[in-house]
């Protein structure tokens, strides 16, 4: 009688493993072709392999759970799963369903939210995205008094299909995150401020410690940067640089 060992057994699911990896790795690259191409292969293995064991956490381990799951990193974020903007994929991940179950009311999620809210070809996505750099390049008069208000307002009138969306409560989270990591960082009041919360809102409230914008987090961690000042201001032209790269990408790959 033939039999198995657990070791064999084992180098068998890691050969799978490996495998499904690789076919991730090529359907990534068909997904988000740019993303790919400036991450480079290595990043992107790690950004595949974090998403892959977020998922387990929520019980996914079918391939169309799993590459979905992947698949929303890219639109909202590797931390897409506890973001404030988005609480109805937190609720739909935790529910008592089956994994397929579950699944599928997030595709369906996610195709309301591309046809409604990112609109044709990410139409508004762009036009989001326009909006949010023009701004950045524009001097501050956002008041210390009135800031949470008034930020809020500019990113309504950047994406008010999104805002909409998202709701006053996920929006106010947000601010208060990004500000709270703002002081963390000891960035400038105001700019810091500004520039956090307009970097969740495009690319998700984790995306400081996000495998899919190291640029991000390895400015927040540089040692040859000396003062928080001059570390906000290295952050906001990576960030304008990275929108600029955004917008000359094609339009199915627009993410905010």
């Amino acid at each position: 009688m033939l039999r198995i060992r657990k070791e064999q057994i084992q180098a068998f699911e890691i050969a799978a493993l490996h495998n499904f990896e690789n076919e991730m790795v090529e359907h990534s690259r068909n997904f988000t072709p740019k993303l790919c191409e400036v991450l480079g292969e290595e990043k992107l293995r790690i950004a595949i392999k974090h998403a892959m064991s977020r998922a387990s956490e929520y019980g996914f381990t079918n391939r169309g759970p799993i590459r979905l799951y992947i698949e929303m990193t890219y639109l909202f974020g590797s931390d897409f799963d506890t973001d404030p903007q988005y609480p109805i994929f937190n609720l739909i991940l935790n529910e008592d369903n089956d994994q397929m179950v579950r699944a599928e009311k997030l595709h369906n999620e996610i195709t309301t939210y591309l046809a409604d809210i990112a609109g044709p070809n990410a139409e508004n996505v762009f036009s989001a995205l326009e909006s949010v750099a023009s701004f950045s390049r524009k001097p501050m008069n956002l008041s210390s008094e009135r800031f949470h208000n008034e930020i809020k307002q500019e990113l309504v009138m950047a994406f008010p299909k999104k805002t909409e969306y998202v709701g006053d409560d996920g929006l106010n989270k947000l601010i208060d995150n990004g500000r709270k990591l703002a002081k963390k960082y000891e960035f400038p009041e105001i700019r810091g401020d500004t520039l956090l919360i307009i970097l969740m809102f495009a690319f998700g409230h984790g995306c400081t410690n996000d495998p899919l914008y190291p640029w991000i987090r390895n400015t927040l961690i540089d040692k040859r940067i000396q003062d928080s000042v001059s570390r906000a201001a290295r952050l906001e032209k990576k960030a304008l640089t990275w929108l600029d790269h955004v917008l000359s990408a094609p339009r199915n790959e627009a993410r905010l």
